[in-house]
């Protein structure tokens, strides 16, 4: 780590101090390395036997001593090819990257073990953030790990069980009436009044680097060749940024070419700032006026990397789609009915934009198409749907069952043009 590099002027910042936004601008900082002399000290051949664990990749982390990481034990996690569902999606390479399986049931972990940790070198005691639910969860359990007090502010449609499971890592939680902007609003105000550590999103340069290791574990497992086609549910979208962050510095040292995957941004219809300033073709989003969507991670009214997820959307000639909380349910319901796979809300969207976009002609039927799954859906446990159980009285036998397996459920209609926009058939009654 060289300094800090606002996104949007270019300004740097000393990387030893603590540096939120930048004050010329109001830019997020981005992590600078000093690429040049690792492209020649560093080879890949640095990785065998190292732990797997996105600690693997330290060379490219902003940590001073590797005594003072913070670790729960997150391990790589596993990239694997989902072949009965990407036949009934009409694509024969369909793979998944299942973040479900991290510290904390999400993806959120990787931003937090790194934030988290140089939060500690940089001498912070309190941190203090928004969140839409899981990264409050994953903020307090590496929060308490390193003994640092954190405070969390979410709304209050937020999970119930996302809601116990931050508290019982000893973070103090507010619920606040309205969106994750309202409670960021909220943290900021008590971030100015008693000095605490503001861990918003993009407002500390931390984060995105546990999160850009999606990417490098991507490279890796894909024996450093990318795939065609990325699909990453966009709610803040700091995943997204970190990987095409994580790309940019694995070319720098040669370890990757120059291929350059379509990165696709899924956001819910009932708050899709990033897909209406795309198709619009603007340069920032506008606030989503009243978000409304089950999948508590899309329900992120105005990015603050609004601008980079764009700007990385039509570098990659990507694009950007929205679905309906409906049609999310119903991927949940297909991916668990076909290949045993515990989606979160987001994740299923992640699935249902890549089968629009199928649909559609944009994703070929041969190509390489990762999906991200950013979490458990065990942690939205109300929304999971299933064969009801089937209630046996005292000394009821348990009936006999004609077919082995019903008929994996299929809720997919056609899909029609309408209004330039893509819309579910009607049901044909």
């Amino acid at each position: 780590m060289t300094h800090l590099e606002c996104a949007r002027c270019g300004a740097r910042a000393d990387a030893s101090k603590i540096a939120n936004l930048c004050p010329a601008c109001s830019g997020p900082y981005l992590v600078r390395y000093d690429l040049e002399r690792m492209r020649t000290s560093t080879p890949k051949s640095v990785l065998y036997g190292r732990q797997a664990s996105l600690w693997r990749y330290r060379e490219l982390l902003p940590v001073q001593d590797h005594e003072n990481i913070v670790s729960l034990g997150e391990p790589n996690t596993p990239l694997y090819e989902v072949p009965v569902l990407g036949d009934k999606l009409g694509m024969h390479r369909l793979s998944v990257k299942d973040e479900g399986l991290l510290p904390t049931g999400s993806f959120k972990a990787r931003g937090a073990a790194v934030g988290v940790t140089r939060a500690g070198e940089l001498g912070v005691t309190t941190i203090a953030l928004p969140t839409a639910g899981n990264a409050g969860a994953a903020w307090a359990a590496y929060g308490a790990r390193a003994g640092i007090g954190v405070v969390v502010a979410m709304p209050a449609s937020t999970p119930d069980v996302i809601q116990r499971e931050t508290a019982s890592y000893g973070a103090r939680v507010y619920l606040v009436d309205g969106s994750i902007s309202d409670a960021g609003a909220l943290i900021k105000q008590a971030c100015a009044e008693h000095g605490w550590y503001d861990a918003s999103t993009l407002k500390e340069p931390y984060r995105i680097e546990g999160k850009k290791t999606m990417g490098f574990e991507l490279a890796e497992q894909q024996r450093w060749e990318l795939p065609d086609v990325i699909v990453y549910p966009t709610g803040g979208g700091v995943g997204l940024i970190g990987m095409w962050k994580a790309f940019e510095e694995l070319r720098a040292l040669g370890w990757i070419g120059q291929k350059r995957p379509r990165f696709i941004a899924v956001q819910a219809a009932g708050c899709a700032p990033i897909v209406k300033a795309f198709h619009a073709e603007k340069e920032e989003s506008e606030a989503w006026p009243d978000p409304t969507t089950f999948a508590a991670g899309l329900r992120v009214p105005k990015p603050l990397g609004d601008f980079l997820v764009l700007r990385i959307l039509r570098e990659s000639s990507g694009t950007a789609i929205d679905v309906s909380d409906e049609r999310t349910r119903d991927m949940m319901r297909l991916a668990g009915t076909t290949e045993g796979l515990c989606l979160c809300p987001e994740g299923a969207a992640g699935f249902e934009g890549a089968y629009q976009l199928r649909q559609m002609g944009f994703i070929g039927e041969h190509e390489d198409v990762v999906v991200f799954n950013t979490g458990s859906g065990l942690k939205y446990a109300e929304s999971l749907q299933g064969l009801p159980p089937v209630h046996l009285e005292r000394g009821q036998a348990i009936p006999r069952i004609e077919r082995q397996l019903e008929e994996p459920f299929d809720g997919h209609r056609p899909l029609v043009v309408e209004d330039d926009r893509l819309r579910v058939a009607p049901d044909e009654e």
